[in-house]
């Protein structure tokens, strides 16, 4: 796909790269910014700094050491639980579709829907406090019905891109769909 800017529904960048494996096979990639370490330092310094001036004035070492403690264990579970480097989808006609996403630790989790399940795949739309936000979603068969949904499983849930994006992803899905 030719390169366009991406951001998400913050306006932060994002970039997607399309890979065609074959006329049934695509895989997309959502990736977001790496880890601001200014912001990270910024927000160290800034516990840190409160953290001293409770000390200056209680002379209580604890409150030294639970600020470090608290910065290193949140520092931690960000990059283990909440950073996501990057969210990728790969659908294979007639096969299915599997949704990974990779922290910035450098976990990754997968998950595999089979062909079988999935009725289809849509832009659906959510009300998110005062604006309306997008998302691509998996719309999975319902046991008893062709045409019940049991379920829908969204796609992108942390990089979160704008509808511009979304669109691109939805078109290609839609061209293998359709050949199943």
């Amino acid at each position: 796909m030719e390169d366009e800017a991406y951001t998400d529904i913050h306006g932060k960048p994002i970039s997607l790269d399309c890979q065609k494996h074959c006329s049934f096979c695509r895989e997309f990639t959502v990736s977001s910014p790496k880890v601001s370490i200014g912001k990270v330092m910024a927000y160290t310094c800034f516990v840190w700094l409160a953290a001293y001036t409770v000390f200056f004035f209680t002379e209580n070492t604890a409150v030294l050491t639970g600020a470090i403690l608290l910065t290193l264990f949140g520092m931690m579970l960000h990059i283990h639980l909440v950073k996501v480097d990057h969210e990728s989808i790969l659908i294979i006609g007639s096969v299915g579709i599997q949704v990974s996403s990779s922290y910035a630790s450098g976990r990754e989790t997968s998950t595999f829907i089979e062909m079988s399940q999935v009725k289809d795949v849509a832009i659906n739309e959510a009300i998110h406090m005062q604006q309306i936000i997008y998302y691509l979603c998996i719309l999975l068969k319902h046991p008893s019905g062709p045409d019940d949904v049991s379920g829908v499983v969204p796609l992108f849930q942390s990089s979160k891109p704008r509808l511009n994006c979304l669109v691109k992803v939805y078109k290609s899905c839609q061209e293998i769909l359709s050949k199943c």
